[in-house]
């Protein structure tokens, strides 16, 4: 995978995919003299010797108390320590990374009085593969991620732990083993790390890729349940769809189009099928997958400007030098998109599950009762099923929208907040759930197209069937099921199903830079 440069302030979404999947980073060199503009602009307000809040006062209630000269070291140390009291399990490594690279895109725009040094250790900490240790519980997403931003920067100044190598090491050794020293951070640099949007913004945008892929793995599924039912193709025609007009609709019904081309299985009930109308789980899903492709879209958009924005405060304007305080760092943005995502994972799957019960009812499908050849003897496909829609209830009490709740915080000084970081913390497990539910979708429409046999289904469907029997076979008597669904759940997750059908098939996120 090629190494990701970033151009602070222009990053392309596709480039913090690319981070989320483990590429490497490194900063565009031409961004240090932005950087040391705002350092030296820093200096000069402490210079003035007037109160600017969070250079030489105490922080949030307590931005009234002035700061000597001599303590503003440990000012900046000591918000790093007091401010680490998040709690829950560690923040996935893929996550930090992408958050670290976040900030460091931040950071490097020259408006946040950083020092060169402290960017430098950053940069580094990307490029030899150094994950602060970050608990995921303890950002209400207003006044920064303060919590979890405070345990990546602890360990920048040697309190903590990294993770290297899959082993966890103290911050200070992690450091010293690379000829690396702990941080000392100056004026403005505590608080420049701990406030803004990084965490919330780096679970949703990887709530956001994983959502990409699902959807594209649901349009996958969802061609081979229509074949597997002998479904009709007709309302995927582009006419129905131009009159609406809703572009995700178009662009999805086009692609259910393109997957079910050269289908002999459809091919051989055009003429004399008695029934005239398919359940809303097949004839819908251009009008349901398109809507979610709008509003994926329109998450990208906001998370893809988001990404390449500056959220910490006060900021740092360098003609002349200045230091505004605002509210950059409050995640409203980040928080409808989470909610967005949140109600997009969840149609997918439920979508999804209403097409596995549709296949195992042999009263709407017409194929074996739980398509299995001996119903009564074997219970087939009738668990699996449940399990489904056990997964899509849960996403259904997840989804709630996280930005119509606010809770006072900081003695009242921060009265509301925008709750973006639970908003986009809860995606992964709901993509994981939708990941369980479209796997067995694959199992369940591949056993259902296996009962056509010798009809095959179109080219990109019959790879994706070929795929899957690799390594699982046709259910013939029951078995152990657990297994098969832990294979086909694995082709949805990594990706491997979607790559399987080629470019050209899916419709993709809008890039927005």
């Amino acid at each position: 995978m090629k190494a990701v440069v970033i151009t602070p302030g222009t990053v392309p979404l596709s480039n913090w995919r690319e981070i989320y999947r483990g590429a490497a980073v490194s900063l565009d060199p031409a961004a240090y003299e932005a950087i040391e503009r705002s350092a030296k602009a820093v200096s000069s307000i402490l210079a003035k010797g007037q109160p600017v809040y969070g250079i030489n006062t105490g922080f949030g209630k307590l931005a009234s108390v002035r700061i000597e000269a001599a303590d503003l070291e440990t000012l900046q140390r000591n918000i790093v320590l007091s401010h680490a009291a998040g709690v829950g399990a560690p923040m996935p490594v893929p996550v930090v990374r992408l958050m670290m690279a976040l900030k460091l895109g931040s950071l490097a725009q020259g408006a946040s009085g950083v020092q060169p040094a402290t960017v430098r250790l950053l940069e580094t900490m990307l490029a030899e593969g150094l994950t602060p240790v970050v608990p995921c519980q303890g950002s209400v997403g207003a006044s920064g991620d303060l919590a979890p931003l405070a345990h990546m920067s602890a360990a920048m100044i040697g309190v903590g732990s990294f993770i290297v190598e899959d082993e966890v090491v103290p911050a200070a050794k992690a450091l010293g083993d690379l000829g690396l020293k702990p941080l000392v951070l100056g004026a403005k640099e505590g608080l420049a790390l701990l406030n803004g949007t990084q965490f919330s913004t780096a679970y949703a945008l990887a709530g956001l890729f994983e959502a990409e892929n699902l959807h594209g793995a649901a349009l996958v599924t969802g061609a081979l349940s229509t074949d597997a039912a002998r479904g009709s193709d007709a309302p995927f025609d582009p006419r129905i769809h131009l009159l609406r007009r809703h572009a995700g609709q178009i662009a999805t019904a086009e692609a259910l189009r393109r997957l079910m081309a050269g289908s002999a299985i459809r091919a051989s009930h055009l003429v004399g099928d008695e029934r005239v109308q398919d359940p809303y789980c097949l004839r819908c899903q251009p009008q349901v997958m398109g809507a979610v492709l709008d509003i994926l879209r329109q998450a990208a958009t906001t998370l893809a400007t988001e990404a390449n924005g500056v959220t910490d405060n006060p900021l740092i304007f360098t003609d002349p030098d200045e230091a505004l305080s605002g509210g950059n760092f409050h995640a409203e943005p980040v928080a409808f998109a989470a909610d967005i995502i949140a109600l997009a994972l969840c149609e997918i799957g439920s979508l999804a599950e209403r097409r596995i019960a549709m296949l195992v009812d042999p009263a709407l499908s017409g194929l074996p009762a739980f398509l299995t050849p001996r119903p009564g003897l074997n219970s087939g496909f009738m668990i699996p099923q449940v399990t489904a829609a056990a997964l899509v209830s849960e996403n259904k009490q997840r989804a709630y929208p996280a930005s119509v709740d606010s809770i006072p915080t900081s003695a009242n000084q921060e009265d509301h907040v925008s709750m973006a970081a639970h908003g986009a913390r809860r995606l992964l497990d709901m993509a994981a759930n939708v990941s369980s539910v479209i796997g067995i979708e694959l199992l369940a429409a591949a056993q259902g197209c296996d009962f056509h046999r010798p009809l095959a289904s179109s080219p990109p469907l019959e790879a994706v069937r070929t795929l899957l029997r690799r390594d699982v076979p046709h259910l013939e008597d029951d078995r152990h099921f657990h297994p098969d669904m832990e294979k086909a759940t694995s082709l949805v997750a990594s990706g491997t199903l979607v790559a399987t059908v080629g470019p050209g098939f899916l419709p993709a996120l809008q890039e927005t830079p």
